[in-house]
């Protein structure tokens, strides 16, 4: 399983409003059906002028992925840039889940 992970470093300036964005775009991103779910994290962090936050998207596939680039990727990246221009710095990465744990309490 793929993880299509989006980190972006917000200026402080619009981040009431670019949160509120995001969490209106990520449902747009689902809504391509390429993934199954997603993550927003916010990275912890010290900085005075940007805060910083990763948004994790679990892809159904490798093919998932790839036809999201291909059909959705560039449409869906220049709604942010035209509306947060050089307020906002993403950079995009893919990670590979080689295995997954976890602990059931009883």
């Amino acid at each position: 399983m793929i993880i299509y992970n989006v980190t972006l470093n917000i200026d402080k300036s619009i981040h009431k409003e670019w949160l509120i964005w995001i969490k209106e775009h990520i449902p747009q991103v689902l809504a391509t059906g390429k993934f199954k779910e997603a993550k927003l994290t916010k990275v912890l962090v010290e900085d005075h002028e940007t805060d910083t936050y990763s948004v994790q998207y679990r892809a159904h596939s490798r093919e998932a992925l790839d036809a999201y680039y291909k059909e959705d990727a560039e449409t869906l990246k220049q709604e942010g840039l035209k509306r947060f221009a050089d307020k906002m710095l993403a950079f995009r990465t893919e990670l590979e889940i080689v295995d997954e744990y976890s602990v059931d309490f009883k």
